[in-house]
């Protein structure tokens, strides 16, 4: 499948993998920006490494860059921050807009949104930071039951997640949340095997890869087993029944679609045990590609290369509203505009 953007020339374009950037995730971006560099750079791409943690973002007009492709993880990259600084400098990037970024990153607009589309996705409540009383608490557990998932709502790669099970682990759960967001997140654990699906393309173009199932150690598919063990067992392709997975890509591309997303992302879901029913988490706007990352994975299991993967995403680098005649900067002569 391809992604071309009619503008992109291999031969004259300049690419910046964006990388690093100033979010917990910073260790992760530097990890799948180096391999997306690298996979650029075999398929004959000038691509650079440019952090937007030590270089202002105007170099990339200064030094003459075409193209962004953005390995940024969580603020300041997935959020639709980097995303709208690339409009306005009028240089074409990969994935999704500046709307559908916030939006994604944003857990609980993303079920809001979710929900609107008659999409299923897992019962939650959402607490101010500001109010953490037990009273509070047990007001959530009561009308949800435990066990429950405990998340900071804009952070991602599991970061400040908890699973609780009493009064005295959810109090622990909430304080640890609260250290990353304004508001906790807490959504009814579903028991079952996690899945995710990546997607590549836009609107009713959009395809999705094969769905990968994760089986982690007690179920703890955590920041350090999703990175740095091997402990965790990935299947792709997944194992379940045809008409099982063909529901959960059917299910990750509304998803992907109800939040306007474009160029490539991951969905991840659950799996309930009991009813077989997917139900959806979040959507990554900006996946990772580390040598443990599952879109790779999946691609690979669709025949597609790890490099492949990569041009391909380059491919679909583009602006909301591209640049023309009647929305060219304006240029403000000395002592303009004081």
């Amino acid at each position: 499948m391809s992604l071309m953007a009619p503008s992109f020339n291999i031969a004259s374009a300049k690419v910046a993998v964006l990388m690093g950037g100033r979010s917990m995730e910073r260790d992760i971006s530097m990890l799948s920006g180096t391999g997306v560099l690298n996979a650029l750079k075999q398929k004959g791409v000038n691509a650079i490494e440019f952090d937007p943690a030590t270089r202002a973002l105007q170099a990339l007009v200064d030094e003459h860059f075409t193209h962004a492709f953005i390995s940024l993880h969580g603020r300041y990259g997935e959020d639709g921050t980097v995303q709208g600084a690339l409009e306005l400098l009028g240089i074409p990037y990969t994935g999704s807009g500046v709307m559908s970024s916030a939006l994604a990153m944003d857990k609980v607009a993303t079920k809001r949104i979710w929900l609107s589309h008659q999409l299923r996705t897992a019962e939650f409540e959402v607490l101010s930071a500001q109010d953490l009383s037990l009273e509070s608490l047990r007001g959530v557990a009561d009308r949800m039951g435990y066990p429950l998932m405990v998340k900071p709502p804009h952070e991602g790669s599991s970061i400040g997640v908890s699973k609780v099970t009493d009064l005295a682990s959810f109090e622990k759960a909430v304080n640890i949340a609260k250290q990353y967001d304004k508001e906790i997140l807490c959504e009814r654990f579903i028991a079952g095997e996690e899945l995710t699906c990546p997607i590549l393309g836009e609107g009713q173009g959009a395809k999705a890869l094969p769905v990968v199932r994760i089986q982690a150690p007690e179920g703890a598919y955590d920041y350090q087993n999703k990175y740095f063990t091997d402990v965790v067992q990935y299947h792709c392709p997944s194992g379940l029944h045809a008409d099982l997975d063909e529901r959960v890509q059917e299910l990750s591309l509304k998803a992907y679609r109800a939040l306007g997303c474009r160029g490539w992302g991951r969905v991840d879901l659950m799996l309930d045990q009991a009813t077989l029913e997917p139900y959806l988490l979040e959507m990554n706007t900006s996946p990772g590609m580390t040598s443990h990352s599952l879109v790779p994975m999946s691609a690979k299991a669709s025949g597609v290369a790890y490099e492949d993967l990569c041009l391909e995403i380059l491919k679909g680098a583009t602006l909301t509203q591209p640049w023309g005649e009647s929305n060219r900067p304006i240029e403000l002569k000395r002592g303009e505009g004081a």
